[in-house]
């Protein structure tokens, strides 16, 4: 392959340099004038067998010397130069030293923000050399790590970007088509993906066999262009977008909204059965429950930080959101979170207090809830630490949502039907939240966070669990065929006793286990749907 002279120059005085390298890298020269406050951290990876020699050498150059252009704080590994053995040869790579280089290349790795790969496509994926680099590299414990026994994988490199710029004689669409882009696959899924990096582009060139010196020059200068583009960010505009909006919606945790919800209606439409519904002061009311919910998990992800962070058996409904943990969002964007959430929830409370008929006890059940709700990790309550917080979650969600849906649509709370209705709603959802502690038993108790799993044992837990099952069933029953009348509406109640006898028996054959920490999803998934029958039925029936 040919490429310029001035090239050529170049790249033999960077392969001697890289002969005697001690670290086998290239450090970036002093970032230009004009360079941003905080620069992006790019390391390129070279990883032609050629090095710097090849042309995959001159497009990582090029794209170093864009990149540096603006502003970037850019390092430079070629794989070539380094020396370690590429083969894995033992059975664990916990067990095989790691050459010095490799060890520089490591600290190169947790310094960078931004990956850019460049290696050519043999065989439809990648030279043995690269494939080796990342045997020895991506060690567990530090690239990624097992958890919840074996049934899952969590990248510990997350946060951080790359990009893969590949070389082939393959056209491009018989690569994506035909051979169906094996090598991107491997490495922007099967490899970067599950260490936790997000590739946000590839760049194919090519056929290299079959390009003139014009259209490689042509090449050369794109790849500039593209390092150029860094100073707006490594993601194209789309993902940026999505970038910015994913981590807020992790942190939310939506999955735990619709239950509030739906008491929250049950509570409205008591209320408003002897008059007008009004839609202003329903929205208003919910909007204030939603943004205060919202502060309760970002704070909660604040304050249980470290918990989560040595919970290695989290998952969709416990163990938080970890977009701190994955560094989707720093704590400072989280913190400000909480307060504009608080703010958002304090300005609608006024708003939803002066429209409200009854003031005063409108304000009281804002204030009690927001105490409560704040005060499940935060201190000076913490209730969660002291053995409070499945209670708090238990009333917040079934008695104060449905009282306040009454009391501003002009209802009396001192009726016995939202009472009666709110107990069984409570109790049915104690077996979810206490069960949710059983995975983080061992994170919560170095912590002293004081749950019911960590204070009575992971056995008991699920003992209590099927207790707070049976008796919200028992309660389900004696409102709808004696003290309630229908208010279960015409579904068979021995529904209800059936899902909780369900449940029962999968929480007895947990308690027979081993009483460890573990991911119990499909428990969970029982649980949680248990709860809807306390909030759905009634909503049918009205």
């Amino acid at each position: 392959m040919q490429i310029t002279d001035k090239l050529q120059r170049v790249f033999h005085e960077r392969s001697k340099k890289a002969a005697t390298h001690a670290r086998g890298q290239y450090r970036a020269r002093a970032p230009v004038s004009f360079a941003v406050l905080s620069p992006l951290k790019v390391l390129v990876i070279l990883g032609h067998p050629r090095g710097a020699a090849s042309f995959c050498g001159a497009l990582a150059e090029r794209y170093l010397e864009g990149a540096q252009a603006v502003g970037c704080d850019v390092r430079m590994v070629d794989l070539a130069a380094l020396d370690f053995d590429q083969n894995m040869s033992f059975a664990t790579p916990r067990l095989q030293t790691m050459e010095p280089s490799l060890v520089a290349v490591r600290d190169d790795i947790e310094w960078a923000e931004h990956f850019v790969f460049v290696y050519p496509t043999w065989w439809g994926t990648y030279p043995a050399l690269l494939k080796g680099f990342l045997d020895r590299i991506l060690q567990p414990d530090w690239a990624f790590r097992e958890i919840s026994g074996g049934t899952g994988f969590e990248g510990l490199l997350s946060g951080r970007t790359a990009e893969l710029i590949t070389t082939m004689d393959t056209p491009a669409l018989v690569q994506s088509l035909i051979n169906k882009a094996p090598g991107r696959n491997a490495m922007a899924r099967a490899t970067l993906g599950f260490c936790g990096i997000e590739v946000t582009c590839h760049t194919r060139f090519g056929p290299v066999n079959r390009s003139t010196s014009a259209e490689r020059d042509r090449w050369l200068e794109n790849i500039e262009a593209r390092a150029r583009n860094l100073v707006r960010g490594p993601r194209p505009p789309v993902r940026r977008a999505w970038a910015a909006v994913k981590p807020w919606l992790t942190a939310f945790r939506l999955q735990f909204y619709p239950m509030t919800f739906l008491a929250y209606l049950i509570g409205a439409f008591l209320g408003s059965e002897d008059g007008a519904f009004d839609h202003l002061q329903f929205w208003t009311g919910y909007l204030f429950m939603f943004t205060l919910e919202a502060a309760t998990v970002f704070s909660n992800d604040l304050f249980d930080f470290e918990s989560d962070r040595r919970n290695r058996f989290w998952g969709p409904f416990s163990g938080g959101s970890r977009v701190l943990h994955l560094r989707a969002l720093t704590q400072e964007r989280l913190t400000t979170g909480v307060w504009l959430t608080l703010m958002l929830a304090l300005l609608l409370a006024g708003a939803m207090i002066a429209m409200s008929g009854s003031p005063w006890l409108v304000g009281g059940l804002a204030i009690g809830l927001a105490i409560l709700a704040i005060g499940y990790t935060v201190p000076p309550l913490k209730l969660s630490y002291r053995t409070l917080g499945e209670v708090d979650v238990g009333v917040t969600h079934s008695f104060f949502p449905i009282l306040l849906g009454m009391a501003l649509q002009g209802g009396s709370v001192a009726r016995p039907e939202p009472w009666l209705i709110a107990l069984p709603m409570c109790l049915s959802i104690l077996p979810a939240i206490i069960l949710s502690g059983v995975p983080d038993h061992d994170a919560d108790r170095a912590v002293s966070k004081n749950t019911i799993a960590v204070r009575f044992g992971i056995r008991p837990a699920f003992a209590v669990s099927a207790i707070f099952a049976v008796v919200a069933a028992t309660l389900a029953a004696l409102l709808q065929f004696y003290l309630l009348p229908g208010i279960y509406g015409t579904v068979p109640t021995v529904l209800v006793l059936a899902h909780a006898v369900l449940l029962v028996r999968r929480l007895m054959t947990e308690y027979g286990e081993d009483a460890k920490p573990r991911r119990i999803d499909t428990t969970m998934v029982l649980a949680l749907s248990y709860i809807l029958w306390f909030c759905v039925l009634p909503l049918i029936a009205m």
